[in-house]
């Protein structure tokens, strides 16, 4: 999907002829928060390679946008909805309209050991179970992202509007302020599941304790997750954005389950 510039190498080679003085300018990277673990990993990787640290800044695209937008010192943007970046390019903060880095995907996440796990054709059965339960002491909430800025909230509503369940379920949502806290959410005793990343599904410590089944692509619009150099970008984020195209930085996305082809 992606194409590094050619000033790739020349810019790593001299990114690590000077690395000792960079630790303390560590560039500030805005990201979505579906990739709170993959990109956590390519940045650890990079600073292995490199000898640059960065400091990673995870939250909803939303209110990202916004921040940029009225100054905020990042230097690199990685939106789980690419129409933040380009509004944002349109107005003037970015070098370019930045490429898209991932395709991402909606999944029902639940804990483990339920042993009523939906169906890859039914992945929504949970969400229709708690509906019929809801009256009763053991009600059960169905987490989600704010919609009103987070772009796996907006996925999460279309498909519940897809199945007819958007307003039925109005009395049970619970939403997190981006799609990591509605993870957790979803995790927690008193809720059925929730409606979130798939990329979160497969980290090693939520994978512990829950299981999932994704949701048709479908149901909802394409997770394009476009990711931009900001106004006041330098070297080290500039190589980071670049590295995150190559072979290294794409793979480890892979393992997070996007799709970069």
């Amino acid at each position: 999907m992606l194409k590094a510039k050619c000033a790739h190498g020349l810019l790593l080679a001299c990114l690590l002829v000077t690395s000792a003085p960079a630790i303390a300018a560590a560039p500030i990277v805005a990201a979505a928060s579906d990739l709170q673990f993959a990109l956590t990993e390519a940045a650890e990787q990079f600073q292995r390679e490199t000898g640059h640290n960065l400091r990673l800044n995870f939250g909803s695209s939303g209110n990202f946008r916004r921040q940029i937008a009225q100054g905020a010192p990042f230097e690199l943007y990685l939106s789980a909805d690419e129409r933040y970046v380009q509004a944002l390019y349109e107005e003037g903060h970015t070098q370019d309209e930045g490429v898209i880095y991932a395709i991402g995907r909606l999944v029902w996440m639940q804990q483990a050991g339920r042993d009523d796990l939906p169906s890859d054709d039914a992945p929504l059965a949970g969400v229709e179970a708690a509906l019929k339960a809801q009256e009763s002491v053991s009600a059960e909430r169905i987490a989600l992202a704010n919609p009103e800025h987070a772009p796996y909230g907006v996925a999460a509503q279309q498909a519940l509007e897809y199945a007819g369940l958007w307003e039925p379920t109005e009395p049970l949502r619970v939403l997190g302020e981006n799609v990591s806290q509605a993870a957790q959410f979803a995790l927690s005793d008193d809720a059925r599941g929730g409606l979130v990343a798939y990329s979160l599904a497969l980290a090693p410590s939520l994978r512990e304790r829950s299981e999932y089944v994704l949701i048709p692509e479908s149901w909802h619009e394409p997770l394009r997750q476009r990711m931009v150099l900001t106004n006041q970008a330098g070297d080290v984020a500039t190589a980071f954005y670049q590295w995150l195209q190559q072979d290294e930085g794409q793979s480890i996305l892979r393992t997070y389950g996007f799709n970069v082809e």
